[in-house]
């Protein structure tokens, strides 16, 4: 059993905001995904295209402004249970949540954070006779690529044309045996030098790439042995270890749609002029997955919900106690590792 403070269910930027503002009130927190690694949205879908609406930054990619989250936190130490989607929860006398995930993964928290975006991103899968099959048990169909060295060796297939497709085929192409990159158009929508470093490795003979192609279907009794792919209405095979379809994803609410909450638009209705709590009382709801009045689906509204939600957590756990607001140029930082971040002190020295 996972103990926590705050149990935050998504770990988008929002979600790993939570957790700063969870850490300077000494509340730990600890978050479930169910994509394989924190970033939501930011880090699967589009991690090099920029942001221009963070304040401080005139732009900022997407990945970076993860990569930067992940360290504003990492001395809170919050813990993660990711590739894992909440699925029941169970309210106790004290208060207090069970939540378990799909992997029967089970945390305790005194209070919960739903910051899943727009949902549990499921991979949109093509349309292909037998699928289901060979996406079970590894016989070869992968929607993520959850551990790269999985694939050192083998001989992969990747079908996409936006920036996961594109970074997965460079980062692949020194792993795998052989990486062939299969896309219907001839055009790829992904960031420039990421384009340009795939045909840089087509042109050393590392990426196979077939356009304007598409996966139609596959052979191998046991698991995946090769492809077919069309091609300008002719056919061909390619032998395959693993095939990786990157299509993007669909949001869903998911299993939390069954909790209890209050929906509306496949959101969940949250109370914007107080704390963005649910209906069910120890229930937050922050970022894009809420809905309320005036609501806008913005990072920045979601830092500004993360930061009221988490005083609102405090005052629960701790009935009758003040917390004195103080600026952390003032105060400074306290990690739960031990570190300190602060300002420097002001001296009092004459000038001769």
């Amino acid at each position: 059993m996972i103990e926590t403070d705050i149990l935050i269910i998504g770990a988008g930027p929002t979600g790993l905001f939570a957790v700063f503002e969870a850490g300077l009130l000494k509340l730990k927190c600890h978050i479930i995904d169910a994509l394989p690694q924190p970033g939501g949205q930011l880090a699967e879908l589009y991690p090099k295209k920029p942001i221009y609406d963070i304040p401080g930054y005139p732009e900022v990619l997407a990945g970076d402004l993860v990569t930067n989250l992940m360290e504003q936190i990492k001395q809170f130490q919050p813990g993660f249970t990711l590739g894992e989607t909440a699925e029941t929860i169970e309210k106790l006398e004290d208060g207090s949540f069970i939540v378990t995930t799909n992997e029967g993964t089970k945390h305790l928290a005194k209070a919960i954070a739903i910051a899943g975006g727009l949902g549990t991103f499921e991979p949109r899968k093509p349309i292909l006779k037998d699928i289901e099959f060979y996406e079970k048990e590894d016989r070869g169909v992968d929607y993520f690529v959850k551990d790269p060295e999985k694939y050192r060796g083998k001989n992969i297939v990747i079908s996409g044309g936006g920036d996961s497709a594109l970074d997965w085929s460079i980062f692949l192409s020194d792993v795998a045996a052989s990486v062939t990159l299969v896309h219907r158009r001839n055009e790829f929508r992904g960031a420039l030098d990421s384009v340009e470093k795939v045909q840089e490795l087509k042109s050393a003979g590392k990426i196979k790439l077939i356009t304007p192609g598409e996966v139609i279907g596959f052979k191998g009794s046991e698991r995946i042995e090769s492809v077919d792919i069309e091609v300008n209405g002719a056919r061909m095979n390619v032998v395959t270890d693993y095939f990786i379809p990157l299509f993007g994803l669909t949001p869903k609410l998911g299993p939390i749609a069954n909790w209890g909450l209050e929906i509306e638009k496949n959101a969940i209705k949250v109370n914007n002029a107080l704390d963005y709590q649910t209906n069910i009382e120890g229930i937050y709801a922050i970022g894009d997955v809420n809905i309320y009045p005036g609501k806008l689906k913005l990072i920045l509204c979601g830092f500004h919900e993360a930061t009221l939600m988490c005083q609102s957590v405090y005052q629960r756990l701790n009935p009758g106690k003040k917390y004195v607001l103080k600026y952390t140029t003032v105060s400074g930082v306290d990690g739960f590792d031990g570190t300190r971040k602060e300002a420097e002190k002001a001296v009092v020295k004459s000038i001769e």
